[in-house]
């Protein structure tokens, strides 16, 4: 007699606690809510370096932060190609997932820092990244209380071998071949370009403030 119990018989893995896409919407929901504080805060502030070619400075950091939005971009959009579609479904520890954790967020800090400095603002620059950073750090330790749930020793084994933010490149691995989900990396890519919308937004309120239309009652480095 076959004593194994059938497929409907067999345990199912617990259920977790937490409520990812809730924790992702709540994530999705601070990171509006303090960007658009940020831009009320910013509707009547201004670099203290003149935003002209000739004051060098200014423009300097703005084409600093042009290549940190552009390298987040590109960041994210290859995180991707090894976790959309598997974050629920495995432990994903290859590729920049092998030497962080949490490397789509450590590239939304980069593209953070990049939006900042199109105001000209080192300050603006790190502010902006510090409060991504906060946000992401109460979100993480909820889905890692997930992933616990849904793994166990699995992840647990993962979470202690690999730094939860910033990489450890020594971990480095790599497979030959990858499954990838292109509908996923394409809305991955194309979530990420909202980065961009910094650069007319941090222009568009430049130019405001050299007509007079906005005011400018606070200057920062």
């Amino acid at each position: 007699m076959n004593d194994l119990p059938s497929p409907a018989t067999q345990a199912e893995p617990p259920k977790p606690s937490i409520d990812l896409g809730a924790v992702q919407s709540l994530r999705k929901l601070a990171l509006f809510v303090i960007g658009a504080l940020a831009v009320i805060v910013l509707l009547t502030g201004h670099s203290v370096w003149p935003d002209t070619v000739e004051a060098g400075l200014h423009e300097n950091i703005e084409t600093v932060g042009l290549a940190l939005l552009f390298l987040a971009i590109a960041g994210r959009t290859w995180c991707s190609l090894y976790i959309s579609g598997r974050k629920k479904s495995e432990v994903v520890a290859l590729g920049p997932y092998s030497i962080s954790r949490n490397p789509l967020y450590v590239f939304s800090f980069i593209g953070a820092a990049g939006a900042g400095a199109q105001f000209g603002s080192v300050t603006a620059a790190l502010a902006a990244a510090l409060l991504t950073w906060v946000v992401f750090s109460i979100v993480v330790r909820k889905e890692e209380r997930f992933l616990t749930e849904r793994f166990g020793e699995t992840y647990l084994a993962y979470k202690a071998r690999v730094p939860r933010f910033w990489p450890n490149f020594r971990l480095w691995r790599n497979v030959d071949t990858l499954e990838i989900r292109p509908r996923m990396v394409v809305q991955t890519f194309i979530d990420a370009c909202v980065f961009l919308a910094a650069i007319p937004l941090a222009e568009g309120i430049e130019m405001a403030q050299a007509a007079g239309w906005l005011p400018v009652l606070w200057l920062v480095p």
